[in-house]
C-alpha cells in the first residue's frame, strides 16, 4: 500500500492548513460518502482544525466558528437531518442483529440527542412486521443469530454449544430471556 502523506521527494507531507473553504469541501466530501449526524460531522471538522492548528498554528476558536457556521448551514440546507440519521441507522443496526440497547448506545456514540433516539426506537417499532414472532427484540436476536450462524441456525451440536450462544446474545446486548427464547426456537427448515 502506497503512503498517501510522503511527497515525491520523500519528505512527509502534513495536514493542510483549515481555511472555512477547504474545511466546506472537506465537509461535502464526508457527506458523500457517509450519513453522518451533525455532531459527528463537527467532531470530523474540529479533528481536521486541531490538526491544522498543531502544524501550522491555525486559531483553534476561528475555526470552530468556521466548524459550526459550516454545520447550521448543512442543518438549513437539509444536508444533515439527525432524525432521518438516527432512524435509518437504527432500522440498519436492527437488520444486523443489534439489541434496542446497542442501538441506543451507537447513535449516542455519534451524537445524536437522546429525543432523536426516541424517535427512531418508535419509528423502527412501527415499521415491524407483526405478524412476524414475538417482539423488535426477539427478531433482532433472531437476525443476530441467523448471521452469526448460532442458535437455531447452527447446523449440528446445538446442545454442546448452548452456553456459548447464550453468552455471545448476552455480549450482544439481549437479555437473558430474549437469549434463552431465541436458542428454544426450532430449527428453520434448510434446502
Amino acid at each position: 500500500m502506497v503512503d498517501k502523506t510522503l511527497k515525491y521527494d520523500g519528505r512527509r507531507r502534513g495536514p493542510r492548513k483549515a481555511t472555512p473553504e477547504r474545511l466546506e469541501k472537506a465537509a461535502l466530501f464526508y457527506l458523500e460518502r457517509y450519513a453522518s449526524s451533525s455532531e459527528n460531522l463537527r467532531r470530523v471538522l474540529m479533528r481536521r482544525v486541531e490538526a491544522s492548528a498543531r502544524v501550522h498554528g491555525t486559531d483553534r476558536e476561528q475555526g470552530a466558528e468556521a466548524v459550526d457556521a459550516i454545520v447550521q448551514r448543512f442543518l438549513r440546507a437539509g444536508l444533515l437531518d439527525d432524525g432521518a440519521f438516527a432512524e435509518a441507522r437504527a432500522a440498519s443496526l436492527h437488520r444486523r442483529g443489534v439489541s434496542a440497547r446497542g442501538i441506543r448506545l451507537k447513535l449516542g456514540q455519534k451524537g445524536v440527542s437522546e429525543e432523536d433516539i426516541d424517535n427512531a426506537l418508535a419509528a423502527l417499532l412501527e415499521t415491524l412486521d407483526p405478524e412476524v414472532e414475538g417482539d423488535a427484540e426477539v427478531q433482532a436476536a433472531v437476525n443476530y443469530a441467523r448471521r452469526r450462524r448460532i442458535g437455531p441456525f447452527r447446523r449440528e451440536k446445538r446442545e454442546e454449544h448452548r452456553d456459548r450462544d447464550l453468552a455471545a446474545l448476552g455480549r450482544q446486548g439481549f437479555s437473558y430471556d430474549t437469549a434463552r427464547k431465541v436458542l428454544e426456537m426450532d430449527p428453520p427448515s434448510l434446502p
